[in-house]
Order: structure tokens, then sequence, then C-alpha cells
């Protein structure tokens, strides 16, 4: 049984494996952006996690955990998501992979300003202050140019919006509804939306014997990363979750630096100390705070 002390450190050890997943299937992506667009990826990956849900749940006894009592709010979770998915895809291909995490990595920072309006979460000044040095960090890495911004970044940074939205949403899903619902409806409304879209010219590109593999590791990755993050945000707030997802910076840069020689400049070095900084203040700030009953709330 997880107490309320012991909730920081367990949502912590599950965000390793969304860590984990995420950064797998940024890799995947590149891997099959040369014959599949954005739309298609999308809907490949949501019917393979579709197949492993079902398959799971079944397994585990849980398929009787599926309920639509909560449709409206899956769909809305699931089109807000979708927005800030296709434009993280996207995104992928266009910069550098530490560069679409850095300004993905502003979504955090917005959970933690909007968990307080949202879902009743307390705002405090470690925290503020954890989110200016974290937005310090994030710029020292992009280094973006306001003057002519890259559609790239752009596209990065306008997913980390709809990342902020969906971490919220998903957050209010956990106080009501099953970990295996959440993953059930992710998988059938994105596969929806990404077949629709994809159909949008009246075809779609099939799998090859090359970009099948990688397609299954997309899949796979998407449904463990989203099994995780929805785990985690259930043990502890959205506003403690979302810096713990800050790690994913020096971890994809490393990444991208060893498969694809991207550059790890000094930008990149001290933003990532400076966010890793910012994190630490806020789990801090957790660990003190998880000693009250009312630290977290329960699902």
């Amino acid at each position: 049984m997880t107490t309320d002390s012991n909730r920081p450190v367990a949502a912590a050890l599950w965000m390793t494996g969304s860590i984990a997943s995420f950064s797998a299937m940024a890799v995947a992506t590149r891997a099959v952006s040369a014959r599949h667009e954005v739309f298609e990826v999308l809907a490949y990956r949501s019917l393979v996690g579709l197949v492993l849900v079902v398959a799971l749940a079944a397994a585990l006894g849980r398929l009787n955990r599926i309920s639509a009592r909560r449709l409206p709010g899956h769909a809305l979770r699931n089109a807000v998501h979708f927005s800030g998915q296709a434009l993280w895809f996207w995104a992928v291909t266009q910069i550098p992979l530490a560069q679409v995490f850095a300004l993905e990595f502003t979504a955090p920072l917005w959970v933690i300003l909007l968990s307080p309006l949202l879902l009743g979460e307390r705002l405090t000044a470690v925290k503020l202050l954890a989110t200016a040095l974290g937005f310090m960090g994030i710029l020292l890495v992009a280094q973006p140019d306001f003057a002519a911004p890259d559609p790239g970044l752009l596209a990065a940074a306008g997913c980390a919006v709809f990342f902020a939205a969906t971490m919220i949403l998903t957050k209010r899903l956990t106080r009501s509804e099953d970990l295996f619902s959440i993953l059930f409806w992710l998988t059938v409304f994105q596969a929806s939306f990404g077949l629709a879209l994809s159909f949008r010219d009246g075809a779609i590109t099939l799998p090859d014997a090359q970009t099948a593999p990688w397609l299954m590791l997309i899949g796979l990755s998407g449904v463990v990363a989203h099994l995780c993050l929805t785990k985690a945000l259930s043990l502890a707030p959205a506003s403690f979750v979302g810096p713990v997802d800050f790690l994913r910076l020096p971890v994809i840069a490393l990444v991208a630096a060893l498969l694809y020689d991207e550059p790890v400049t000094m930008g990149l070095i001290f933003g990532s100390l400076l966010i890793l900084f910012a994190n630490t203040l806020s789990l801090r700030a957790e660990r003190r705070s998880a000693a009250t009953p009312k630290a977290f709330t329960n699902p």
C-alpha cells in the first residue's frame, strides 16, 4: 500500500518509464518520417496501442473497468492531446531533439501555474521559484530567435500548451476513472482522429518491412508512456509530476548526440543543470508537504 509520505517517490519511479518511452518514441518517429506523415504515424501508433491496452486489461481481468460514463471528458482530453501530439511529432522531424523537448518542457511550467485554478492544488513560493528557474533554463537550451522564429520551434512551443491542458484534464479524470479506461479511450479517440485526417486526401500509406517495427515501437512506447504518466498523476499532484518530466531533457540530449551527432552546447548543459536544480527544489517542496493529509488528492 502506498502511503502519503512515499507517494512522491512512487510517482517519480513511474515517471522514469514515461521518460524512457517518450525518448524511444522520438527516435522511432524520425526513423519513419521519410515514408509516413504525422497523422499516419499517430493513427498507427494508436491502433497498436489499442490492441495492447485491450490485451493487457483482459490479461489482468480489468476489462470491466473500462467505462463510458465520462465519455465527454475523455473526448475533450483526447482532442486536446491529439493536437499537441501532432505538433510534437512534426517538430521532432524539423529541429534538434533537445530543442523539441526543451520547448515542450514549458508544459510543466503551465501546469504549476494552472493547477491551483483548475485542480485546487496549492501554489507555493518554492514552486513559483522552480518555475522561473526552469523557464530560464529552457531559454538557455532552446535559444530561440524571436525576430525570425523557426516553424519547428513554434510547433514545439505550441504543443506545450496542449500538453499542459492534457495533464490537467488527465489529473481530473484520475479522480473517478480507472487507468485502463483512460488508456482505452485515449487509443480509441486518437486512432479515430488520426485515420480521419490520414484519409483527408483519399489515400493512406501502408507500413512496409522497414517502418512496421518502428511503428510498433511507437505504439508500445505511447501506451507505456501514458500508463506511467497517468499512474504518476494518480499518486501525486500535477504540479509535482510535471517538473519530474524535466529529466527527459538531458536524456534526449545524450541520445541525440549519440545517434544524430546533434551538438551538446554550453547553453544545453547550463540550461539542463538549471532545469534540474529547479526540479530538485520542487521535489523537496513536495516531500515536505507530503507530511500533511491534504498534500495529495486521492484518486
